[in-house]
């Protein structure tokens, strides 16, 4: 492996705090530069009572407080990221801006440093092009928050020294990550294969099939997700989730089956993004419960239209050679924390049930966004 004493930081957000406190934790040195040196001054406060209260839960003593910290020096100029073994990147998400900071970090660093983007959303490959040597330059994207959130996406550009992937992968399980690798596709992993999680659940509140309490609540009873597709919007933001969902539908060139909702949009131009704003899909500044309906086969029908859209799309990715099957399994485990991973659901269900739900949908609606992987139906007619 190589040698990753030095870990730069370029962007000091929750994200950049958050990836320095993993590496810190770990024993490297963390060198946090932002162009807003008070923004990493108020970073590393707010992690000071992050740790005080670790301290108060026991997890941590005073000793590896004081080690974190020490580990974490802030900078004020990208020269004094030279001396980097890797330079991760965290700030807004602009393809221009990212790559025109990739291109000064190149005249930065010694030729052997690794340069890594954070991002969630650009094609890895396009920002490696910003670089003379891109062989050096990978994706190596976090979930918010960093510290907790146990996945890890690796993500090669084209241009990537595949041998690469070895060692940014043993640095992460060094720093207790569960790291997967992904094609530089869009969405990558997680943010790919959970689509139908929301935009399903949002098609069958479109079609008054059900309301939001209702969707939620089959979801958490009958297929045991810890938060409902809409809880989870409200947690996340619906103007970040349907920037997101955005984002893959146009990046796959207008796939249906990636379409945005335009009740989501309209909830995100009304300013109702969710818990931040105390109005999303619920209202949080009412006592009032939403009471769900508890009939069986609704429950049913709900739970496995969005399970077997979100099987039939991971098995695609596989199909489709964006990761192995292992790892899409540990992605949505890890990464959304759903109850099992699709492909073993898959499996526990049967292809052949997966095949006949998928051409169910599609005789129904006769759209394009229901089309069965062919996967599926060559895993189904195996045990036909």
């Amino acid at each position: 492996m190589k040698d990753f004493k030095n870990i730069g930081i370029v962007g000091a957000g929750s994200m950049g705090i958050g990836i320095a406190q993993i590496a810190s934790t770990s024993g490297c040195k963390v060198f946090l530069y932002d162009q807003n040196v008070e923004i990493a001054q108020s970073s590393l406060n707010k992690l000071k009572k992050i740790l005080e209260r670790l301290i108060e839960k026991k997890r941590i003593n005073s000793n590896k407080r004081d080690e974190i910290l020490s580990n974490i020096k802030i900078v004020s100029s990208l020269n004094d990221l030279s001396v980097s073994n890797l330079i991760i990147e965290a700030i807004i998400e602009n393809l221009n801006i990212k790559k025109d900071l990739f291109s000064k970090l190149e005249t930065i660093v010694h030729k052997e440093c690794i340069i890594a983007s954070n991002t969630s959303s650009l094609s890895i490959t396009n920002l490696a092009s910003s670089l003379k040597n891109p062989s050096n330059f990978i994706g190596i994207h976090f979930f918010n928050p960093a510290p907790l959130m146990p996945l890890v996406e690796i993500i090669p550009a084209l241009q990537t020294n595949i041998n690469l992937l070895d060692s940014i992968r043993n640095l992460l399980l060094s720093w207790n990550k569960f790291p997967v690798i992904a094609k530089d596709t869009p969405g990558f992993i997680v943010n790919r294969i959970a689509r139908p999680f929301y935009s399903e659940a949002l098609r069958i509140y479109d079609e008054q099939i059900a309301d939001f309490a209702t969707i939620d609540f089959a979801m958490k009873e009958v297929g045991g997700f810890k938060m409902g597709p809409f809880e989870l919007m409200d947690f996340i933001g619906n103007d970040v989730n349907y920037a997101v969902t955005e984002s893959v539908f146009k990046s796959f060139y207008y796939d249906p089956k990636y379409k945005p909702s335009l009740t989501q949009k309209q909830y995100a131009n009304a300013g109702w993004l969710g818990r931040k704003t105390n109005k999303g899909y619920y209202d949080y500044n009412s006592s009032s419960k939403n009471v769900p309906s508890k009939d069986v086969t609704l429950l049913n029908l709900i739970f496995e239209r969005i399970l077997v859209m979100l099987i039939n799309d991971a098995v695609d990715a596989f199909y489709l050679g964006i990761a192995s099957k292992e790892d899409i399994d540990l992605a949505i485990t890890k990464g959304v924390n759903y109850p099992k991973g699709l492909i073993a659901w898959g499996e526990e269900k049967t292809f052949s049930w997966v095949e006949k739900k998928m051409d169910e949908l599609y005789e129904n609606y006769k759209e394009d966004r229901y089309r069965c992987s062919p996967l599926v139906r060559k895993w189904g007619n195996l045990i036909k």
